[in-house]
């Protein structure tokens, strides 16, 4: 998955178009992108994932930016074509090594609305990674129970799972829920993983020298980890396999990427 993580400029009309799970937060039009293409009336488009821009004359010129590669976000003065000193929204964006400034300035003086929902929308995605990223040894359960995410529901709980990250294994409780799989050792709670569906790769059953075991890979900007689990009977490995299997097919139909912003348009009165 690409829109939250790259910044991209000029993009096709396909690119432009918003992903499975993407949605559109707010859209504002008399905004000019004031560093790469000044004088040029544009729309901005503020998705869960990213911002998009582009030119109202000539669509082609246009720009993605995903937030996971914002370094900072906030307002700035600039100097409008008109003469007049305006504050405006000020992206600073890292990808690949390179730097990127944005400076977004809204033709209309009177509106901030640029400045609001993408400061608010970005707060929300740095809020929500625990739906997106790998956590290790997190504080997400109490009392023996996962602490559930918004939107979160549990399919099915496992005991006496087995994970093989360490080289004699620990015994715990495998969680299967809507968004991710987690497991915790029975004798730390502490010692838990949190696996988004987002970032698994594959899920499969190997042999290893524990004996036939669920292998789940992450992608490769998770890191690729390799974890195994080995669940007894097999017959039991095969039937938590089918329902991952299951359920990760459903949730890429509809993916939940937990970023969960309602903004309330301003009335601006003369």
């Amino acid at each position: 998955m690409w829109q939250d993580n790259e910044v991209r400029f000029d993009i096709s009309y396909n690119q432009m178009q918003l992903r499975l799970g993407e949605f559109t937060v707010d859209k504002l039009d008399l905004i000019e992108d004031t560093k790469g293409n000044a004088g040029d009336n544009g729309r901005l488009v503020v998705t869960n994932l990213r911002i998009l821009w582009h030119s109202l004359f000539l669509p082609r010129v246009n720009l993605s930016v995903g937030f996971n590669t914002f370094v900072t976000v906030n307002t700035k003065t600039v100097h409008s074509l008109q003469g007049k000193h305006v504050q405006a929204l000020y992206v600073l964006a890292s990808f690949r090594n390179c730097r990127y400034e944005f400076i977004f300035t809204n033709l209309d003086p009177k509106s901030t609305r640029h400045y609001t929902s993408v400061i608010g929308v970005y707060r929300a995605y740095v809020s929500s990674k625990i739906y997106r990223e790998i956590r290790l040894r997190s504080g997400i359960i109490n009392d023996k129970q996962l602490t559930l995410l918004p939107q979160e529901v549990v399919h099915s709980t496992s005991q006496d799972i087995w994970n093989l990250s360490l080289e004699q294994g620990n015994i715990g409780i495998l969680i299967i829920t809507n968004i991710r799989l987690v497991w915790f050792a029975d004798m730390n709670y502490q010692f838990n993983i949190s696996i988004p569906y987002l970032v698994i790769a594959n899920i499969s059953i190997k042999n290893s020298k524990f004996g036939p075991t669920l292998v789940i890979t992450s992608t490769e900007t998770s890191g690729e980890y390799v974890l195994g689990f080995q669940i007894n009977p097999i017959q039991k490995l095969h039937t938590v396999h089918k329902e991952i299997l299951m359920i990760l097919k459903t949730f890429e139909k509809s993916p939940i990427f937990g970023v969960d912003y309602t903004f309330e348009h301003q009335l601006i009165v003369p």
